[in-house]
């Protein structure tokens, strides 16, 4: 299975809860389209591919100081508006077996740290939550631009299907239970201070 999440345009599609805003000695950044769109992938090894679109999704990233490791980091995904162009697999994509979107509309990332493991790498432990379960997951970055204020942010998570309900599979399509996530983002300072890393 493979469900990429795009937003091909400058405005996010769907936006989290109104937050306090920022007060002004930290850094404040804005998630924006890299080329090519916002890319959130999904993939499971499988005998048939499956390939789409979330077409309603947000992300965050704030700092509590100019230390890059105060960052958190929320990603926030509309489960039902996968869009693969085909209604059938949309249909269980959708359906109790797989995203149960009507019963828990949201896929979610939040990340709990960051730990810098590299001069431009990151780690990133957070909960992450899908129909429903929660389970701790890490996000592993690495970022390009550094201190420049613009940066184009590229990622891997993996987990395990059945851990969160998702047992079955798909008629006459063989599914493996790792999952494989790849995230491509982009984080632009808007106002504050730059960001302080580790060499």
């Amino acid at each position: 299975m493979r469900l990429t999440v795009m937003c091909l345009t400058a405005s996010i599609l769907f936006t989290f809860p109104s937050r306090a805003q920022a007060p002004a000695e930290v850094p404040v950044f804005e998630i924006t389209p890299p080329a090519g769109g916002f890319k959130i992938t999904f993939n499971v090894k499988a005998s048939v591919p499956i390939e789409g679109v979330f077409e309603k999704w947000g992300a965050t990233l704030q700092f509590a100081s100019t230390d890059v490791t105060t960052g958190v980091l929320d990603i926030k995904v509309d489960a039902g508006s996968v869009n693969t162009g085909s209604g059938l697999k949309d249909g269980k994509l959708k359906g109790k077996d797989f995203f149960d979107a009507k019963n828990n509309p949201y896929i979610t990332f939040h990340s709990t740290k960051i730990e810098q493991t590299g001069p431009t790498t990151f780690d990133i432990p957070g909960t992450f939550t899908i129909r429903g379960v929660s389970k701790p997951e890490t996000l592993s970055l690495v970022l390009s631009g550094k201190g420049t204020g613009t940066g184009s942010v590229k990622g891997s998570m993996a987990f395990d299907r059945k851990e969160y309900g998702m047992n079955s599979g798909i008629p006459f399509i063989k599914i493996a239970d790792r999952v494989e996530v790849d995230v491509a983002l982009q984080a632009k300072q808007v106002s504050g201070p730059r960001l302080v890393y580790k060499e």
